[in-house]
């Protein structure tokens, strides 16, 4: 009996031609797979381990915690983190050890670069990655957050980072930007109880949003205007055509500046900045503030240096003038804040002024001095998110200034953490925050745009008053109310001179308006009858005044508007006159940092160098 016969014998016609029909389908689907085979690239693993570690540990954590009969613990959550992200850091390591050695490679059909740079970036992301699951340990202890949410959802955004870092393809680019972007969208909004973080996540998210699209559309005009995406095609392609007419490419090319400028808080697309930096969860702002800008700047010089190198003409301009604005707003607008986290959000829109002074040099050298600001920054501005987040107490929400007053009677060791690391900010001497703007301004002095260098050292110093407000709070003691000898009055340096409780319990006018002084009085009697005094509260009635008292009770005024005294009373009566507990975890993050930032301040070479061979090794 033949086969079809015995279909026939089965089911009848309907049964054979179903199967003839299938075996004919299956014979055309196998030809046209022999005529147009799908080609997978070659894919050299090495360059992408400490990503695929990254993302695999969060998937790891994120399932065990899914399938757990219990909760997970914290301390089993934190540990693995620490230890997924000191792996990754090692294979980083890895890979920087791989490229001196044999030179930097692409793979992934050119999609993916690894050198020195992009190395950096993966040791860098990691390290914030490890620092951060220390700090938010506590965090999340005191808050009663629980589960492994906070750290998968920073290590998938710390791949993010990583994966910008050596993105040779803007599309890659893109997916990086939006891995490190969404992570940190609903980490913003990770604690439930503070409303203000979850409003902070969605102005985050809906700006966020708008950037990405304008970033797309930049990518969609570079295409038309090239033909390509990949960087290297961008730099061979304008390296040997020239073009009748490069407006598409410039508009792209400027849009995909905004995206950028977007995520690094650039002014003018820096408007995020404070409300977000103030809602977020103390960590989380730590953790955004390092590794947006390890990203959004890893790409950025990649991008513009590597890529648009022969277009320097037309964008140097444009990097010059927002360099500019983005030193004075986010210096001047920094010295005005009363909360200590919208104090450092704009003092990190100043940060990201210096790091486009090396943009803008758009050389070796300038490339070097902007890798080594975003790596040591990043140290710096997650140590101070540290203390800010030990010092806001429980709720997150004891920031401001006035109750950092005093700090260095109450916890000496924290405060003087604390004010190391401002100063480094700062850029004072012996610390990397010196190093890394002597570097950007040397480096853009030495590109012929010196202006721009007097420009960012004024910021400097602009910036120098308000972390060195915050250093002299925490020394300055609570100053007691003052009252002189033998006298009847009180002299309040806030609210004026008051007769004193005893005088008023004595004469019976307990609850009776308290006498005034006015210009020209007198504390000891002197004025006439009737006469009416106060204390001067302008620099033009200060030559009415004469005699030590009244001196003390003008440098006082003008030394309780400098370090809010009005406040003082109330916050150390309050919450902010405790001992805060310092958690073990938080303890190694923050020595971490104070050790990069000094030992690296004091003995450079090493970090110099580093980051120097990372730019040489730049495939242009």
């Amino acid at each position: 009996m033949s086969f079809l016969g015995f279909l026939d014998g089965l089911g009848g016609p309907h049964v054979r031609d179903g199967v003839i029909h299938l075996v004919v389908v299956l014979a055309s689907v196998h030809a046209l797979a022999a005529v147009t085979a799908i080609h997978v690239p070659h894919i050299r693993y090495l360059a992408i381990l400490p990503e695929i570690v990254m993302l695999g540990g969060a998937v790891l954590l994120l399932g065990v915690a899914s399938l757990s009969d219990r909760p997970v613990r914290m301390s089993v959550t934190t540990v693995g983190t620490v230890v997924i992200s000191g792996a990754s850091m090692g294979l980083a390591w890895w890979q920087w050890a791989d490229v001196r050695q044999h030179g930097p490679f692409t793979t992934v059909a050119g999609a993916v670069v690894t050198d020195g740079f992009s190395a950096l970036i993966a040791i860098l992301a990691s390290t914030a990655m490890l620092l951060t699951a220390l700090v938010g340990d506590g965090y999340l202890r005191r808050e009663g957050v629980e589960g492994p949410e906070f750290h998968v959802l920073a290590m998938v955004s710390a791949s993010g980072a990583m994966i910008m870092g050596q993105a040779n393809d803007l599309i890659v680019i893109f997916l990086g930007l939006e891995i490190m972007s969404i992570a940190l969208y609903v980490l913003a909004a990770l604690n439930p109880r503070r409303a203000t973080s979850g409003e902070a996540a969605l102005k985050y998210f809906v700006l966020g949003s708008f950037s990405s699209a304008i970033f797309v559309y930049g990518i969609a005009l570079t295409y038309g205007a090239t033909g390509g995406t990949n960087l290297a095609h961008l730099t061979s392609y304008l390296s040997t055509h020239a073009l009748s007419s490069n407006g598409v490419l410039l508009a792209g090319m400027g849009l995909l500046l905004v995206g950028f400028g977007f995520k690094v808080a650039a002014v003018p697309f820096h408007m995020w900045t404070p409300d977000v930096y103030q809602g977020a969860p103390s960590p989380v702002t730590g953790f955004m503030a390092a590794i947006a800008k390890a990203g959004g700047f890893a790409a950025l010089l990649r991008v513009f240096v590597s890529s648009f190198g022969t277009l320097r003409p037309d964008w140097r301009p444009i990097v010059y003038v927002i360099a500019i604005v983005t030193l004075v707003v986010g210096a001047g607008l920094a010295v005005v804040q009363r909360d200590v986290k919208r104090m450092l959000a704009y003092s990190s829109i100043n940060h990201a002024g210096f790091v486009l002074l090396g943009l803008q040099a758009a050389d070796a050298r300038g490339v070097s001095a902007a890798l080594y600001y975003v790596f040591t920054y990043s140290f710096m501005v997650i140590g101070s998110f540290a203390v800010v987040t030990l010092l806001g107490r429980s709720g997150d929400v004891g920031h401001d200034i006035a109750g950092y007053r005093a700090l260095a009677r109450r916890q000496p060791v924290l405060a003087l953490a604390f004010a190391v690391l401002l100063l480094a900010q700062a850029g004072v001497p012996f610390t990397t925050g010196f190093l890394a703007k002597l570097q950007v301004v040397a480096a853009v002095v030495d590109a012929h745009s010196a202006p721009l260098g007097f420009v960012a050292m004024g910021s400097a110093a602009i910036a120098a008053f308000f972390y060195l407000r915050v250093a002299v709070l925490m020394y300055t003691p609570r100053r007691p109310r003052w009252v002189p000898p033998g006298r009847e009055i009180v002299f309040d340096p806030i609210v004026g001179p008051q007769a004193s409780t005893a005088a008023r319990e004595g004469s019976g006018v307990s609850g009776q308006a308290e006498p005034e002084i006015a210009p020209g009085g007198s504390l000891d009697g002197g004025t006439a009858e009737g006469a009416v005094a106060t204390v001067p509260r302008t620099l033009a009635e200060l030559r009415l005044w004469s005699g030590s008292e009244r001196t003390v009770a003008v440098v006082e005024r003008l030394n309780a508007d400098l370090l809010i005294d009005r406040e003082a009373e109330a916050v150390e009566d309050g919450a902010g006159g405790r001992r805060v507990r310092v958690p073990p975890a938080a303890i190694v993050a923050i020595g971490i940092c104070i050790a990069v930032t000094v030992v690296f301040g004091i003995v450079p070479g090493p970090l110099v160098d580093f980051t120097h061979h990372s730019t040489l090794l730049l495939l242009r």
